[in-house]
């Protein structure tokens, strides 16, 4: 036994080791974070080094002397480590500058705290609603939405225009000072706007195997079989072999010739009883590279009006650190408005890592899983893997997540909750805050919503998971 012990320790400390030079590799990265941020980009550094190695026999082992598997230790890994190492005899010193469970345990609370605001029940996620144009006029709803446990209200600046967006904040102001509640204000840039746009805004029959054209706006012509596109010069970004979904996935479809100013397109599925493409419906490009920004027109507009009146701001569509930086830069560092990254495109989950240093350079950040293009664009069957990988590595750099998109969408709509979402709801509880669209049943929707997150349990209280190498880990570690 005392043998064995002795092989854990070795492997326990070559994992240190490891940690240890990944922080001297990255320092570069550590140095440009903000200074109350140093140690969790240290945590998250640390916890990507071991994530990257494949240590499920080393957690068996672990487990069978009744000893940590470091599982459900993202916000604290390092520390982890060595109080196993000082379980099992070892004179491994802890460092004042990492964090073991208790500390990092404050400190995330705290984070989230800065972010969300104050709320009413400590062992609940907070909780989002996305406002509906009436909400502008409507003090009765605002201020029963708040009291019935809404701690942040979201205003999509895709919708509606200045004025409305001000009445709403304004009734949100009020309804908080009457109350004596938290409520913070967060609004979401538009983002892109990639669109279909058909001739004459006629809608299109579709059916598999058939044969489509898609191009920009001035490609669409007298063509019926022409889908146009609100990218401008799409189809020279477009590859032969690259899939495109139109309307949330419904309909897929593969390139399978590019020609001046069109791509042509074979439709492979159909999933809609009503086989028919309308003008304004999302497209997707999973497996394409296109060249377009971020950050539009309208978003720089919309950012002087966030500036003045916003507790946060999301960016939608971010795929890289240079989306991020220039974000940064238009907004000129402003203290007041916190960052909360989008993650809804596939290059957005591979760059996570960089992504989260990136944001880190401000005070306060946050992550929003947008799981409704995230899952289109990296397909349904991965979503649950990928949102939890999401919320691990976010957990370990302490940055607040916000799962999003169809929470009891249902329910929300008709007032009943099917089975399968009162099962995702409850495991939205791993996140930090909860959002819920607008919809007729909210208040019922909002109250369920608490009810399933406080029988769940809160934010760490997790399964134990073993630790297979993450993609995402160990293409941030070899790059």
């Amino acid at each position: 036994m005392k043998e064995e012990l002795v092989r854990l320790a070795n492997e326990l400390e070559r994992i240190d080791e490891f940690m240890l030079l990944a922080e001297r590799d990255f320092n570069y990265l550590l140095e440009k974070v903000h200074p109350s941020n140093r140690k969790s980009a240290v945590n998250l550094l640390h916890y990507l080094a071991l994530r990257s190695l494949d240590i499920r026999n080393l957690q068996d082992a672990l487990h069978e002397y009744g000893l940590s598997s470091m599982a459900s230790s993202e916000s604290h890994i390092r520390g982890q480590l060595l109080a196993i190492l000082n379980r099992i005899g070892s004179d491994t010193i802890h460092p004042d500058q990492v964090f073991d469970y208790q500390k990092s345990k404050a400190f995330f609370a705290e984070r989230a705290t800065a972010l969300f605001g104050k709320r009413q029940t400590e062992s609940v996620p907070w909780i989002m609603v996305t406002f509906d144009t009436e909400f502008a006029d409507d003090y009765s709803k605002v201020k029963n939405l708040i009291q019935s446990g809404m701690n942040v209200a979201r205003i999509n600046c895709a919708h509606d225009d200045e004025t409305v967006w001000f009445r709403m904040i304004q009734q949100v102001k009020r309804a908080t000072k009457i109350t004596g509640l938290s409520c913070r204000i967060y609004m979401d840039l538009a983002g892109p706007k990639i669109r279909t746009i058909t001739r004459n805004n006629e809608k299109i029959a579709i059916k598999e195997g058939q044969h489509l054209y898609l191009a920009d706006e001035q490609g669409i012509g007298e063509d019926d079989h022409t889908i146009g596109c609100t990218i401008p010069g799409i189809a020279e970004q477009l590859n032969t072999g690259e899939t495109v979904l139109f309307d949330d996935g419904l309909i897929e479809a593969r390139v399978e010739k590019i020609e001046p100013g069109r791509a042509r397109l074979q439709v492979l599925r159909v999933s809609t009883k009503k086989p028919f493409l309308k003008p304004e419906k999302g497209i997707n490009f999973p497996e394409s590279l296109l060249s377009m920004p971020a950050l539009t027109e309208y978003d720089i507009k919309c950012l002087s009006f966030i500036n003045k009146h916003a507790d946060m701001v999301g960016y939608s569509f971010v795929r890289n650190t240079k989306d991020l930086l220039q974000l940064q830069e238009v907004m000129g560092r402003n203290k007041k408005v916190a960052l909360i990254i989008k993650i809804e495109t596939p290059e957005a989950v591979k760059n996570l890592p960089d992504l989260l240093f990136t944001g880190m350079r401000e005070e306060q950040v946050g992550v929003m899983i947008a799981r409704g293009d995230l899952a289109v664009e990296i397909g349904f069957e991965r979503m649950s893997e990928i949102q939890e990988e999401i919320l691990w590595i976010c957990e370990a750099g302490h940055v607040p997540v916000i799962w999003a998109t169809q929470v009891l969408e249902n329910m929300n709509k008709s007032g009943m909750a099917t089975r399968s979402e009162i099962t995702d709801a409850a495991h939205a509880a791993l996140a930090d805050c909860v959002m819920i669209n607008k919809g007729t049943h909210i208040i019922r929707t909002m109250e369920t919503l608490r009810d399933i997150l406080l029988r769940s349990g809160g934010h760490h209280v997790k399964k134990r998971y073993t630790f297979r190498p993450l993609a995402i880990a160990s293409r941030f570690m070899t790059k």
